[in-house]
């Protein structure tokens, strides 16, 4: 099975230094027991592929399912090659919350879109950027629930007022992001929502995902 764990784990052992499962909880700061219990469910939690696929530079679709090229560069240059203007970015079936925080996950890349090729480059490396759904409405206006935002995995230092996708433990939001001494803020836009002050011991569990770049709105 091309998406199970051995699969997944195979694949990522070929293009990383990572050779045991030991080291593959070491790189997730998870237990031992985290990655027997996804080897024996023959399942990939998603918040791994996505992490593993930013720090490494791989194609989560590949890694997950061993479809396409192993690192997003190839595609761009093979792309290249074939004179096409276009480059392809994953939407992974993960939601961004832009509310109280939640993580839903089907563990998938749900497809790729397509983008103009120097829009992208012009924005930064197409091979860090990804696309998430959002839901809640704690970013309204700005970012309203259902919209579909472009991340860049790469630009992890923080602007104060830029919004940012940030992994808080097992939740993922989409917030305005702001650097205090010893403190990280996440701000949203919507007024019936305080602040989230962030600070001592709760900062090692928080991580920024990447910048959000763009977004999408479909009208129902």
């Amino acid at each position: 099975m091309s998406n199970g764990f051995e699969a997944f784990f195979k694949r990522l052992c070929s293009e990383t230094e990572i050779k045991n499962q030991s080291q593959l909880a070491r790189e997730l700061d998870v237990g031992r027991a985290a990655v027997s219990l996804a080897k024996r469910k023959g399942t990939v939690p998603a918040r791994w592929i996505l992490d593993l696929s930013a720090r490494f530079g791989l194609n989560p679709l590949w890694l997950e399912q061993g479809k396409g090229f192993p690192r997003p560069e190839a595609a761009l240059a093979a792309a290249a090659e074939d004179g096409a203007s276009y480059a392809e970015i994953p939407k992974v079936r993960a939601r961004l919350c832009a509310g109280g925080g939640s993580f839903e996950t089907e563990g998938q890349v749900e497809g790729y879109y397509s983008f103009r090729s120097d829009w992208l480059t012009h924005r930064g490396n197409p091979a860090n950027m990804v696309l998430m759904e959002v839901i809640g409405n704690s970013m309204e206006p700005e970012i309203k629930e259902g919209d579909m935002v472009l991340i860049d995995q790469s630009r992890t230092d923080v602007l104060s007022g830029g919004i940012y996708a940030v992994g808080v433990e097992d939740t993922v939001m989409v917030k305005r992001v702001e650097r205090l001494p010893g403190t990280l803020v996440l701000r949203s836009d919507n007024v019936d929502y305080s602040p989230i002050h962030l600070s001592g011991d709760e900062l090692d569990n928080v991580r920024v995902i990447g910048q959000i770049l763009w977004a999408s709105r479909e009208y129902r």
